[in-house]
């Protein structure tokens, strides 16, 4: 029987995926953890510090646990306050993760990679599966590190460890969590409520972007491929839209015509333009066959609806 570990539950991510995969697999089956008491998640949950591997290995042998989904780390925009900080939990959590499911013999492990991994030398247009990754953030740096590390534990152990580079996802689950694509979830709340929204990047940075139902069927999709169908063991490229803050707020003005939009960019665009504009999946939707179902114009409507209805 599958039984899952899920870590950083409480997040963006880890919230929604906590719930794709207990409807997918029961929902005793899926533990969700967190550092704090659960917020968005329902039981069985358990308090895991990912520094703590004594008690990440407890639970797992406790729970039977079969698989871990590691969502737990600090995001961009947030790692820039404490570069040190970002560093010893995003990269000590991971080999703590790495640790327990090898010598538990886990039969599979995710690690979220992102596109904070590439830098201002990568191709800004269409960024290729293989290509220069010299990141300008400390979690751009814990994520290029990390898909090495897996693919050092899958050569060396044989753990069957499975990677994507999430763009920027949006979502209507919760409210941003410290991340430089961040602005593209807070502009539909500004939206709904009747306020206007001031933008932290300029009009025209464009960034790869993905909805959150795209991202938690794509991430389960690659977990659940055969085996001989993941080519890729640092991580794969994941993309479906690629749009600019104008392009976000000509969307949305379909909906509501008097929505306004300022900008006034702060350090977080030095983050954004040290990242690519597109991204090319096809490894990806050839390996183990991603394709996306939202563009902007569909994942504004569902968003839009969402929120309005909420």
């Amino acid at each position: 029987m599958t039984r899952i570990l899920v870590t950083g539950a409480n997040g963006q991510i880890g919230s929604e995926l906590t719930k794709a995969l207990r409807l997918r697999y029961g929902h005793n089956n899926v533990l969700a953890s967190d550092i704090f008491a659960p917020t968005h998640v329902e039981e069985p949950f358990g308090i895991v510090d990912i520094l703590d591997k004594e008690r990440m290995a407890q639970v797992v042998e406790n729970e039977g646990v079969t698989q871990i989904y590691h969502l737990a780390a600090i995001l961009s925009a947030k790692g820039e306050a404490d570069p040190l900080r970002t560093w010893d939990i995003n990269m000590q959590g991971l080999f703590n993760v790495l640790e327990v499911a090898r010598t538990f013999k886990l039969d599979k492990v995710f690690f979220p990679s992102s596109i904070a991994v590439f830098g201002k030398n990568t191709p800004k247009v269409g960024t290729p599966q293989h290509t220069v990754a010299e990141p300008e953030t400390v979690y751009g740096m814990s994520k290029s590190a990390g898909e090495n590390w897996c693919q050092y534990y899958c050569e060396r152990y044989g753990l069957d460890i499975r990677s994507v580079r999430y763009p920027g996802i949006i979502g209507h689950g919760q409210k941003p969590g410290g991340g430089t694509t961040d602005y593209a979830v807070d502009i539909y709340h500004h939206a709904v409520q009747g306020k206007d929204y001031e933008c932290f990047l300029k009009a025209d940075t464009a960034l790869p972007m993905l909805y959150m139902d795209d991202a938690i069927k794509g991430t389960i999709d690659l977990m659940e491929a055969p085996k001989e169908k993941i080519k890729v063991r640092t991580s794969y490229n994941l993309a479906a839209m690629s749009f600019t803050p104008a392009e976000v707020h000509a969307a949305i003005q379909k909906h509501y015509p008097d929505f306004k939009i300022t900008y006034k960019p702060d350090f977080r665009q030095a983050i954004a333009d040290s990242w690519t504009d597109s991204i090319d999946d096809s490894q990806a939707r050839q390996d183990w066959g991603w394709a996306p179902e939202f563009d902007l114009e569909r994942m504004t409507g569902e968003m839009v609806g969402v929120l309005r209805g909420r």
